[in-house]
């Protein structure tokens, strides 16, 4: 039998990567975009599956075709007689500028475009009868009708200046300018001719900038009405709350559903029968920390109650309501896993339907639900659950690949942290692991800080790869992560660094407690958030405690920080803005700290990261430099907050590893004598 490989960066990006599914209305089919990648090319595409509920093998709908090689976010039509998606494509001599809608039959044939949006389509939904689509677009809010927003469109393209110019306080968002002058419009178009209306054009209404998806609207069970959450504020923020409203599709009339001054209120969905409207809610006034609950309200009353408020868990949406519409369902993390829920309105319980690893995404029609679930075991596969049956896998397309490399196992321990509190940490051992042996530790530092690691798949910081290059992978949820209770999220605020790094040092304690351990081989790396942490040790840790650091993305300079796209947050999470309490701010920013720091640090920062801007990994490795501190940067000109480009994945995974060894003693140590003796 042979040896199977460890598995490395290259067969990470061999994975053919999952999209959401859609179900069928019958509930046989799910259909769901397929990404692969190509480091020859450096670059992805993406084609429409059809994948049988019952266990039959997969079929490809779509060749990817397209200028863009890319056909996502596909939705099954009600009547079931097409799908629909979005894609760049060329279509009777006319190529697509921007992202259009398309639908295709599920037993195939040529795609065709459902008409020609100048300024795109960001997202959709079928109406009910399978004859009209509720779309969004970045439109030119005082502009009316398509053939202005097509003559703007054109022009702005054809300008031949290149400054971004904004009295708006949202103008960016993670890495990329928010379309000038634009604003989010919803719009419907008939899918058999192709006109297309704005509902928003003439009103001051608008849907988020932050990153808007077809969870910010829904429509109505007879087609008649949309419900949607907008800003209802004059002047657009990201953390302004946010207020449900719903608008008549025949006659533009508008009406409020539920606002409150304190609650934050998003992601609504239509009772079957149309009389309510779930939706999370957020009670921001308190902190805004709060975790989203459920919610639902009554149309005609527009009474409205958090339903999940007893319940110590952040819903996730989409929301999806049961057929007889007494439950309903969502993702939730718990300790550090996300699983599939369903809460039952009655009684006001939650179980779990669907247990993960994690959850990234589902769809149920015809009492048949399908699920994508990954772990740190294996990446994105598709499942169906059909009543009284265990859940059977649908596809296996990446079980060839697979099937060659041994994988790590992983576990969860708990530790004591800060304030003597029970802390999760997970441990993926090398292949072959053998306690005998002893093992360098790599501390991942997740990032956030409000997230978690959990027990899922990472592409960016992958735990087999990590893991194959023969570390002990650590990752602490310290406090302030998600998936463990409110107060264990919200116990960071406003002392930044202070908890958490007493987490990561329990952590280290207990590994260095351990006889597979190399005590002089301990690294800590973090990204974000984690970024920010290594960074935060290398000025509060002991020199030679930890042999090396990797900073990815990290926050250096709390002032600094202010370029970044959600400078509204900042005296939420640390107390105070820097101009009334520059001390405080300071107390808990790394670079106030940098006379205290000696340990060998990466710096990694991506040019478009508007997140944590590249000054930050630019200003920390400056300031490394001129301390005379061994450091190394990676800059990269075309990415953001994170690296996506395969070429670019496998250099950062090279110069990640390389510079691990370069600081490692023992590798050092084991490469002079060889030197030595060969001289």
């Amino acid at each position: 039998m042979a040896r199977k490989k460890n598995f490395g960066v290259e067969d990470l990006w061999k994975i053919e990567r999952l999209g959401a599914p859609s179900l069928s209305p019958d509930g046989a089919q799910a259909v769901c975009s397929l990404t692969r990648y190509s480091m020859e090319d450096n670059k992805s595409s993406s084609s429409l599956w059809l994948l049988s509920t019952l266990g039959g093998k997969p079929r490809a709908l779509t060749q990817a075709g397209g200028l863009d090689g890319k056909d996502g976010q596909p939705l099954w039509s009600p009547r079931g007689d097409q799908i629909a998606f979005v894609a760049k494509r060329e279509q009777e001599g006319t190529k697509d500028d921007e992202a259009q809608l398309y639908v295709i039959a599920p037993d195939g044939g040529e795609a065709r475009r459902v008409a020609k949006v100048a300024t795109g389509v960001l997202a959709f939904k079928w109406f009910p009868d399978g004859k009209r689509i509720a779309f969004l677009s970045w439109v030119w809010p005082k502009l009316k009708g398509e053939k202005a927003q097509a003559k703007q469109h054109k022009a702005f393209k054809e300008r031949k200046e290149t400054a971004y110019v904004t009295s708006e306080a949202v103008y960016r968002h993670w890495d990329h300018n928010l379309p000038m002058d634009r604003v989010v419009h919803l719009h419907v178009v008939d899918v058999a001719n192709g006109k297309v209306t704005d509902l928003f054009e003439g009103k001051d209404l608008e849907l988020t900038r932050g990153g808007p998806d077809a969870l910010t609207f829904d429509i109505s069970p007879d087609g008649k009405r949309i419900a949607f959450s907008h800003d209802p504020a004059a002047e657009k923020r990201l953390d302004n709350r946010y207020a449900l409203s719903e608008i008549e599709v025949r006659t533009g009339k508008v009406k409020l559903l539920a606002q409150h001054a304190e609650w934050d209120m998003q992601t609504p969905r239509y009772h079957p029968e149309g009389t309510h409207v779930a939706f999370t809610a957020s009670h921001q006034a308190i902190k805004h920390t709060m975790p989203s609950q459920l919610a639902v309200v009554e149309r005609s009353s527009g009474d409205w109650g958090v339903l999940s408020a007893t319940w110590d868990h952040e819903v996730s949406a989409p929301l999806k309501w049961e057929d007889d519409g007494q439950a309903i369902l969502f993702g939730a993390e718990q300790r550090g896993r996300k699983h599939l829920w369903r809460f039952d309105l009655p009684d006001r319980r939650a179980e779990i339907v669907f247990e993960g690893g994690n959850l990234n995404s589902f769809d149920k029609a015809a009492g048949t639900t399908v699920v994508v679930s990954d772990s740190v075991q294996y990446p994105g596969r598709a499942l169906a659950l059909l009543p009284g049956e265990k859940p059977l896998r649908i596809e296996q397309f990446n079980d060839r690949l697979l099937a060659g490399f041994e994988f790590s196992r992983h576990e969860e321990v708990i530790i004591k942290g800060a304030q003597d509190d029970e802390v999760q940490m997970w441990l993926v051992y090398p292949p072959g692991f053998d306690p005998k042996k002893k093992y360098p530790v790599m501390h991942l530092i997740h990032g956030g800080p409000h997230t978690a690691f959990g027990d899922s798949w990472h592409y960016r910081w992958n735990h087999q790869v990590f893991a194959a290059q023969g570390y002990v992978v650590a990752c602490v949820n310290y406090h302030g992560s998600s998936s463990f209770g409110y107060a264990f999220l919200d116990s960071i605020t406003q002392r930044w660094g202070e908890l958490e790094l007493q987490d990561v040092e329990a952590g280290t304690d207990w590994l260095l407690a351990k006889p597979w351990v190399d005590k002089k081989r301990i690294f800590a790396t973090g990204g974000s958030y984690g970024g920010y942490m290594v960074a935060w040790m290398n000025g509060h840790v002991a020199p030679g405690r930890y042999q090396a650091y990797v900073c990815h993305a990290g926050c250096f300079d709390w002032v600094g920080m202010f370029a970044d796209d959600a400078y509204d947050w900042h005296a939420k999470e640390l107390g105070a803005w820097y101009w009334n309490d520059i001390a405080k701010v300071h107390s808990q920013s790394p670079h106030a700290h940098a006379a205290n720091m000696s340990t060998p640090t990466l710096v990694i920062h991506g040019a478009m990261d508007y997140r944590v801007p590249d000054a930050q990994g630019l200003a920390y490795y400056n300031t490394l430099k001129a301390m005379r501190v061994k450091s190394r940067l990676v800059w990269f000109p075309d990415e953001n907050h994170w690296i996506l480009k395969p070429r670019n994945s496998k250099l950062w995974y090279g110069e990640f590893f390389d510079w691990l060894k370069n600081n490692d003693p023992t590798l050092n140590k084991a490469a002079t004598k060889a030197r030595s003796v060969k001289n």
